[in-house]
């Protein structure tokens, strides 16, 4: 199964304008096995805040870019959570990764 094809299986759909953000967000990657889905959908919302951080963070334009970050995010777990045992590792590493983004950030601004 591809990472596009778990992605269309899921329960929940994103609306439209934010399903469409997600696929530009992955890319080629949307045909990558599924089972890379954890750290594909991580790096794909990395690259977004660090995007976002670097840009127009303080923008109202910016807020589909932080919801479909969030939205990676979310399938990055959902995928973690088919490997139980690794969780855990997961999670520290998406952690460490939003974390060091922070340095990013004009003085000031929030996201």
């Amino acid at each position: 199964m591809t990472l596009g094809e778990w992605l269309a299986s899921r329960a929940l759909h994103p609306p439209e304008a934010l399903r469409v953000r997600i696929e530009a967000a992955l890319g080629g990657a949307m045909n990558q096995d599924a089972g890379d889905a954890t750290d594909v959908c991580m790096a794909a919302a990395e690259r977004i805040v660090r995007n976002v951080l670097r840009h127009d963070c303080t923008s109202r334009h910016s807020a589909l870019d932080l919801l479909t970050a969030d939205a990676l995010m979310t399938y990055a777990f959902e995928a973690a959570g088919s490997a139980p045992t690794a969780l855990g590792q997961k999670a520290a590493e998406a952690m460490r990764r939003i974390a060091s983004l922070g340095a990013l950030a004009p003085e000031g601004a929030t996201a």
